[in-house]
């Protein structure tokens, strides 16, 4: 287990931590969650010994075998394939040990060596290191390429593929699907699924985190604030605390108030002034609580545009590809007001090459491309990012777009996207990519598109920054293409599924769960970065497998005894209900019969909850137990 305790942690002069604490138990696969800027990353490097705590102790890192996704790949000339598997640190030191042990003719040593592979399957580490590559989206072949060959989306790629291969006990991963498209994501998510070891794990997609982490641990005004259950099991606890801290600040502030009230009155009045004294003394006593506070700091919405055409754009018969070479062939695709269309395929299918010739960067091999007279394309994707004048101000950028705005105009819109004072008006050079991204996504708002066209427009937002712009596509009245990994962000702003596959644009009847179960089926169920279990060893299978059952059972017959439980106290509590229904326990000879009777539904309500709640834990570790038993 590893323990936080009492935690400080500062960079430069801004407090991340103070005195916070908390417990990782072996296993766990918890979210870290938090505003940009709260101390996410802060925590992985004090995880990894990369950054000292200013103050409280860690404890149990020490003999972990620690795995993290680094966020830089050096450019070098090693191929994909070779880095991938270098990941696992063991098996790259005995493979080196092995090359200059045959060179130097030391046949004893590489038998020894040979023996070391064997016991790790190391001889499997290439073929494994390509089925990594080939989940997480690479094309056939990739890992014979350099890796300095590859973009930089592609290489963040190549650093998660590199951290799944690596031996651990506890995996680090920051923002792993971003970079991602849908069908690497619920590639990812099903390997997680089945990661023995412990899980950390920083995302902004909410339902990724709902499908990998039974834990939210969430960095809130310095502290650390651990949850039970996933990401949408978080949102409701939390809303059900914010409520219970705002009803106990508003009752606070009422008594606050009847004090000063009476002091002011009887502070000088002799036959008061005792009890002036008393309540000033209750005040000093009294701990300051705060306002509930859940505020978005993100506010903004599409404005209208000035005019439109019905249709937008349209495709007819169209192919559509580079040079000669057609990607995709007979492509129907009408747009118009108000279409809200999601595009779904595999890696490589041709989403990106439909988009480019909706917008027009790509010309149509054949077929037509009519655009309305009136239609004006807003458009997002990464490139938008990598396109931005650093030295300018984000003000400038929305100033270049229209020159006559006024100023204060321009501001207030940017402080729709918190860019407030200085983060407005200074050069864009030192923002995160989450910054960049918000600011592309304000200059495509900015223009009032009556189309709008975006590729992946999550990556590197924040989950309130997603959910504002959730809310403002629900409300945007133009038509929508929208190509995303995020699954919330698909399911709440689009009514139609167009699926991209062997070389056709089609609509998809099912919906995104069904999707879902189409990509999952056509993976191979196999634990993470092992070889599969040759056929051969089928004696042991079936002994791991009744050793399984045996763990199963006891397990079955607690849940089974927990369900008898839960159901006696409904039946208690119905019975009390049907008690509490007659009308002479509320007049006056029969009040101590009903004292005894709401603190009877008071225990009975209590012993449901703690009931239910042990009854989801047996539950959760039932199906973990399941899932270890299926692969």
């Amino acid at each position: 287990m590893i323990i936080l305790r009492d935690i400080g942690l500062r960079r430069g002069s801004k407090l991340l931590l103070q005195d916070a604490s908390v417990t990782i138990q072996p296993g766990q696969r918890l979210a870290l969650i938090g505003a940009n800027g709260s101390g996410k990353s802060s925590l992985f490097s004090l995880l990894l010994g990369e950054l000292a705590a200013d103050a409280g102790e860690i404890e149990g890192m020490s003999g972990l075998r620690l795995a993290h996704m680094a966020q830089e790949v050096h450019a070098t000339t090693m191929p994909a394939g070779e880095y991938t598997w270098r990941g696992d640190g063991q098996l790259a030191r005995l493979r080196d040990e092995l090359q200059r042990q045959e060179a130097a003719g030391n046949f004893e040593a590489v038998a020894r060596l040979h023996g070391q592979l064997e016991d790790i399957d190391g001889y499997s580490a290439p073929r494994r290191a390509e089925r990594l590559l080939q989940g997480l989206g690479f094309a056939e072949g990739a890992a014979e390429r350099c890796v300095r060959d590859f973009s930089g989306g592609w290489r963040i790629r190549l650093n998660l593929a590199r951290a799944l291969m690596t031996p651990s006990d506890m995996l680090l991963l920051d923002e792993p699907t971003n970079h991602l498209d849908l069908d690497a994501t619920l590639w990812l998510q099903q390997w997680l699924q089945h990661y023995p070891g412990t899980l950390l794990m920083i995302s902004h997609d909410r339902d990724f985190i709902d499908a990998t982490c039974g834990r939210i641990l969430q960095i809130e005004q310095q502290q650390l604030q651990a949850y039970k259950g996933n990401y949408s099991d978080f949102e409701r606890q939390r809303a059900e605390r914010l409520l219970n801290q705002q009803a106990s600040y508003e009752k606070q502030q009422r008594r606050i108030a009847e004090i000063d009230d009476f002091v002011r009155r009887f502070r000088y009045k002799a036959s008061k002034a005792r009890q002036a004294q008393s309540r000033l003394k209750e005040l000093e006593r009294m701990q300051a609580l705060v306002p509930a506070h859940s505020d978005s700091p993100f506010d903004f919405s599409f404005r209208p545009a000035s005019r439109s055409s019905d249709p937008l754009l349209r495709l007819d018969d169209a192919s559509l590809g580079y040079g000669e070479q057609a990607v995709l062939a007979g492509v129907e695709l009408h747009l118009r007001p108000g279409s809200r269309c999601g595009l779904l395929g595999k890696n490589g299918a041709g989403k990106s090459t439909l988009l480019k010739s909706l917008v027009g960067d790509l010309a149509i091999l054949s077929g037509r491309r009519i655009r309305g007279e009136h239609c004006h394309i807003g458009y997002f994707d990464q490139q938008q990012l990598e396109s931005l004048d650093l030295e300018a101000s984000a003000a400038l950028h929305l100033q270049r777009l229209s020159p006559e705005a006024r100023e204060q105009d321009i501001l207030n819109f940017l402080g729709g996207f918190n860019f407030r004072g200085d983060a407005a008006t200074t050069p864009v050079a030192p923002f995160s990519g989450g910054e960049k991204a918000r600011l592309a996504l304000a200059m495509v708002v900015w223009q009032r598109p009556n189309l709008l066209v975006l590729d992946e427009p999550t990556n590197h937002l924040d989950l309130e920054m997603r959910h504002a712009l959730e809310v403002a596509l629900q409300t945007y009245e133009g038509a929508l293409i929208l190509v995303s990994h995020d699954r919330h962000l698909l399911r709440n702003t689009v009514d139609e599924l167009l699926l991209v596959h062997d070389g056709r644009v089609d609509s998809y009847e099912g919906d995104l769960d069904a999707y879902e179960r189409w990509i999952l089926s056509s993976y191979r169920q196999a634990e993470p970065g092992a070889a599969p279990a040759a056929d051969g060893n089928r004696r042991e299978k079936r002994q791991q497998a009744a050793a399984q059952r045996e763990r199963l059972r006891p397990l079955k017959k607690l849940i089974e005894k927990t369900e008898t439980a839960m159901a006696d106290v409904e039946q208690q509590q119905a019975e009390l209900q049907s008690q509490l229904s007659d009308t002479d326990l509320y007049t006056g000879p029969r009040k101590q019969d009903l004292d005894a009777l709401l603190r009877r539904e008071g225990e009975l309500k209590a012993e449901a909850a703690r009931l239910e709640e042990a009854w989801l834990a047996q539950q959760q570790e039932l199906e973990e137990l399941e899932e270890l038993q299926s692969t």
